[in-house]
Order: C-alpha cells, then structure tokens, then sequence
C-alpha cells in the first residue's frame, strides 16, 4: 500500500510538471498549422501574381510545408522535453548527403526558380544563350527547351542559363539592322549614297525615326565600304535584312555600280633555255 501511494505521488508529480508543457505544446501545434497553412496560401498567391509556372508552384508550395511543419514539430518536441539534439543532427546529415549526391539537379531547380521568377526571357522569346540560338518552346522545372530555326529541339540545364550570359532578341519592340555594302574605288560614292537612301526610302518597313544612317565605313584593299544602319520592328528584321542585300544588287547592277570582289590575277612566264 505504501508503494502505491508513493508511485501515485510521482505520477501526480510528474503530471503538474508535464501537464503546463504538454498544453503548450498541444496549443503551439493548434496555433501553428493554421499559420502555415496561411504563409502557403500568401506564397501562392505571390506567385500566381508573378505569373510563375503553375508546374512550379505546387512544388513550391509542398517544399515550404514540408520545411515548416518539421520546424514546428521539433519545436514542440522540445517543448515537452525530448532531446531534439541528436534528431536535428541526423537530418542535418541525411540533407547534407541527399544535397551533395543531387547538387547537379538542385542547381538546375534554383536556376528554374530564378528564371520564372526575375523572367530574363519567356516563352516566345529568341534567345542566344550558350552557344545556342533559338526561340524559347518551353520554361520547365530544371530545364529550358528551345527550337532553333531549323526546328531541332535543344534542351539546356537552368542553371548554368541562370548563372551565364542571355542575350534577348524580343526584348526591345525595334531592332536595328547593320550592313555593310562595298563599290569599286572607281565609282561614284554620292551616287552610291544616294541609289542607297532611295532603296530605304522605297521600304515602307524601315522606320523613319531614328533616321537611317548611311556614311563610307572602310577604304579597304579592293573597295569602298558603306555602313547602312537601319531600324525597324523587331519581327521584321530577317525580313529587311535578306530583302536588302538583294535589292541592293539588283539596283547596283541597273545604275553600273560595282561590287568589288576578290581576284586573282595568275602571270606565266615562258623562260627560254
């Protein structure tokens, strides 16, 4: 009998102490998933008004649940007395292994999350970037898939994307166009000039503002080089491009302007013996 009542007198012992803890740890965990529950839904909608990827955003959102729900369950664990030393160690090292053997692939995801997020190119956009020129087909998760202009289908991790050099051609609405155009030392340069403003003139495509420039660039070694700067709409700049180079030919031809290029004169020479 006198055991029991000692045994009953720890346990009521060990129920003041613990009882103030658990409750605390009951209303942390009563509080907190709500609040999480709440920081996930303002992450969602951030996110879906940043117009990022809807393939990106459930991830996202499971990601941050994860992490938080694990904080606040440690958290309550040692609210009631359990050692969480040990326990946040060996996840600390399970993360630590499972980073090191997919840090090629959590690379690729933080460049994915970067590039949806901060938008350095869309889909639609003609992007050179390494090494490879293409329109952007699609923005996935850890890679970007881009259709270069003979529809081969290129596939480039998102993070060295992410971390290198993109130029973005559909950017800017304009775009300028640079050519370079050669006539004989022989010929007339104002003429020259001049057969070159009226083909600008003539091409309803070719802005007018900025103004077309059109100057001698190079005395070379077999002709006279013009520079011809023009700008217009950024969906026309193959168009103008390949039209010029044919329209300049054609009406060089017709005014007798040359177009230098380049020879080889062979001399022989007949020795007696």
């Amino acid at each position: 009998m006198e055991n029991f009542d000692v045994n009953t007198s720890e346990l009521m012992n060990m129920a003041l102490e613990y009882a103030p803890k658990l409750a605390l740890a009951i209303l942390t965990l009563l509080i907190g998933f709500p609040i999480i529950n709440s920081i996930i839904g303002m992450l969602t909608k951030v996110l879906k008004k940043r117009n990022v990827d809807e393939s990106l955003v459930p991830f996202l959102r499971s990601i941050l649940g994860v992490l938080l729900k694990a904080m606040l369950l440690i958290s309550v664990a040692s609210m009631v007395g359990i050692e969480t030393t040990s326990f946040v160690a060996v996840i600390g090292a399970a993360g630590l292994a499972i980073g090191l053997a997919l840090q090629g692939s959590l690379s690729n995801f933080a460049g994915g999350v970067l590039i949806l997020l901060f938008k350095p190119y869309k889909v639609g956009d003609v992007i050179d970037a390494q090494g490879f020129i293409g329109k952007v087909h699609e923005i996935q998760v850890f890679n970007t898939i881009m259709k270069t202009p003979d529809n081969k289908t290129i596939i480039i991790p998102n993070g060295p994307l992410a971390g290198g050099s993109i130029t973005n051609f559909s950017t800017e609405a304009t775009r300028r166009v640079d050519f370079t155009f050669g006539i004989g030392y022989g010929d007339d340069i104002a003429k020259a000039k001049q057969v070159l403003r009226q083909i600008i003139d003539e091409d309803d495509r070719i802005m007018k503002d900025p103004e077309p420039f059109i100057a001698v660039s190079e005395l070379a070694d077999s002709s006279v080089n013009f520079a011809v700067r023009v700008w217009c709409n950024a969906a026309e700049y193959w168009n103008i491009y390949f039209d010029m180079q044919e329209k300049v030919k054609v009406t060089f031809d017709k005014e007798g302007i040359n177009i230098p290029f380049p020879q080889m004169d062979a001399h022989i020479y007949n020795h007696s013996s």
